[in-house]
């Protein structure tokens, strides 16, 4: 995932794997109906048959995969209730946020419920990542399937079929497949979750590269971004990591677009991403900022589709059980989006080194003291919500120096790309590593020096060894270097854990104008701020020169507080510099060589 409210950014999940058949399983039948949106809730009925006792607990979902946050979607539930043959209903009752339990399950052949859609339903507290939410309007519905979808205990793995309602007019873009009926086929209740669908008034484009068919869907809300055209943007890409994985290991992959009135980030899953975007026009610089972020989602088709931990292959949707290796789904992934476009000359050397810099900035804001597998373990915490972000970041740096590494023990002829594509090949959509095992079985198919890198820098928190590494291919790191230069210096910086935003690392100017660690923003010069409209409200303030004055509301500990700060102004310094040596050495340019290039 990459979500970008407060420079923030998932993981896909798994459910590839044929469900085992009983003697006779439950039939499970979905139908939406999407004729009906006036209210917002879509209204959603289930038909059973063959229920058991054990069957008695219908589970809507806590969390989701690649989420790493709290959704509890049972709060967006309305009238649930079930019904027998008859139609005579049968009691059922709520256990807590998000459990229903049936009295005779043995009876029960229809489950109705209305729910809420989460764009526009508002919660106290853990709002729902808008691409991983659902939305429900005149002209197009969204559907991610922990938000509409629930499923009974003991069923997550037994297939189902849905049946969508929807006006004629309306184009249905999703990666499942229909039988001859019209019936959407799930494998079980992950595939279904693993499943965005986007309908509305959209628009179509299909191609077929290197024996995958790429399908695009898109909505726009006023029509400025056709599917044909980033069918045509997204071509060198595809290119590119086509290159990057030798073969796409999947024979069909679907882009869904929703081009709105905010930015959100994008949702990976095993054959298809979701994109919620701002609508603008498709300039040079959105399709290649479309197109970086399709690189990520897309390469998840590596990582975690055929690399991927035990833990996550059968989601737990009821209780949240992080995986210690996020770093591999998210940071390598991250690391990969880059580093096959320098290698494709999508982007040059000097756009590589300027974006690994904005990493490390980044990583600065978010803190050096947290190790990549404590942030992976503890990413549904207060704490890991807060600096989630990094796992992109400084994930990505890491992973950069791996590769660095691999390629100098191996002498430049092999490095993180190709022990990635050696155990995509090992592994694979139906075959999981163990989670306990991995980092030794990484440094078991590498060298015995692999391990002495994860434990310093993914297992604990050790400075990253930037100069040293880029160093072995000329490139000569600087953490930091004054300037003669003044800048502008808002002395604060932000974060948004649990859906607030935050300051932090308040220095000790603004203190003294009020202003501590941990205080919520609630509006800046009179303009409530909320995560919608950070992005665009939040940069305000860095228009500003040094001097000029601006107004903060703040809540702390239940109050509001009103507050008058001023630009500041500091020395400038610049960090995390990159420079290419003009007077390498031949080992330097040989290793560079093998680094810069796919073997």
């Amino acid at each position: 995932m990459k979500k970008f409210t407060m420079a923030l950014g998932l993981l896909g999940f798994l459910a590839f794997a044929e469900p085992a058949q009983a003697a006779k399983t439950p039939e499970l039948t979905y139908k939406v109906n999407l004729n009906d949106r006036a209210d917002d809730l879509f209204k959603v009925s289930l038909q059973v048959k063959g229920l058991k006792a054990e069957n008695n607990v219908f589970q809507f979902a806590s969390t989701a995969p690649g989420t790493y946050q709290t959704m509890d979607i049972g709060r967006f539930v309305r009238n649930f209730k079930a019904f027998d043959k008859k139609g005579r209903e049968i009691a059922s009752k709520q256990l807590n946020t998000n459990q229903w339990e049936l009295s005779e399950p043995s009876k029960v052949r229809k489950i109705t419920y209305q729910i809420a859609e989460t764009w526009d339903t508002k919660v106290d507290k853990n709002t729902v990542y808008a691409m991983c939410g659902t939305s429900l309007e005149k002209d197009h519905a969204l559907i991610n399937g922990q938000g509409v979808f629930g499923y009974l205990k003991g069923l997550q793995g037994n297939p189902m079929r849905l049946k969508l309602e929807y006006p004629n007019e309306w184009e249905v873009g999703t990666a499942l497949k229909t039988d001859k009926n019209g019936y959407f086929l799930i494998n079980n209740y992950d595939h279904a979750v693993d499943s965005p669908i986007l309908a509305g008034t959209l628009t179509k484009a299909s191609t077929n590269y290197a024996g995958t068919t790429i399908d695009i869907y898109t909505y726009s809300k006023t029509g400025k971004i056709k599917s044909q055209d980033l069918v045509t943007n997204m071509t060198t890409m595809l290119d590119a990591a086509h290159k990057f994985v030798v073969n796409f290991p999947v024979d069909r992959y679907t882009f869904l677009y929703h081009f709105e009135d905010e930015t959100w980030g994008a949702w990976e899953h095993s054959y298809s991403s979701e994109y919620v975007m701002k609508e603008e026009d498709l300039t040079p610089q959105f399709a290649h900022q479309l197109t970086d972020i399709a690189s990520h989602e897309f390469f998840h088709i590596i990582t975690p589709l055929n690399i991927h931990s035990e833990i996550i292959e059968r989601f737990n949707f009821e209780t949240p059980t992080p995986s210690q290796h996020l770093w591999l789904y998210e940071g390598t992934t991250e690391w990969a989006s880059d580093i096959m476009q320098l290698r494709a000359g999508m982007i040059d050397l000097p756009a590589y080194l300027k974006d690994m810099r904005q990493k490390l900035l980044v990583n600065d804001v978010m803190g050096n003291d947290y190790s990549l597998r404590e942030l992976s373990l503890t990413s549904y915490t207060p704490k890991g919500k807060q600096i989630y972000g990094n796992i992109y970041q400084r994930g990505a740096a890491t992973a950069a120096l791996l590769d660095i590494r691999l390629l100098e023990l191996s002498g430049g002829k092999r490095g993180l790309r190709e022990v990635i594509n050696d155990l995509s090949k090992e592994y694979g959509p139906t075959k999981s590593f163990p989670e306990k095992q991995f980092f030794e079985i990484f440094t078991a198919k590498t060298y015995p020096e692999i391990a002495d890198f994860f434990n310093r820098y993914i297992k604990a928190a050790e400075p990253l060894p930037v100069a040293e590494y880029f160093g072995k291919l000329g490139i000569r790191y600087t953490p930091s270097r004054t300037s003669d230069k003044k800048t502008i210096d808002p002395g604060f910086g932000l974060g948004a854990p649990d859906g607030k935003i935050v300051f932090q690392k308040v220095n000790a100017t603004q203190q003294q104008a009020g202003l501590k660690d941990g205080d919520e923003l609630v509006a800046i010069n009179g303009t409530p701020i909320s995560l919608q409209n950070a992005n665009q409200e939040v940069p305000k303030i860095f228009q500003l020169k040094a001097g000029d004055a601006y107004a903060l509301i703040v809540r702390r500990n239940g109050k509001e507080e009103k507050l008058q700060l001023k630009m500041l102004e500091n020395q400038e310094v610049q960090k995390h510099l990159f420079e290419v040596e003009e007077n390498a050495t031949p080992a330097q340019l040989s290793l560079r060589q093998s680094w810069i290039k796919n073997l």
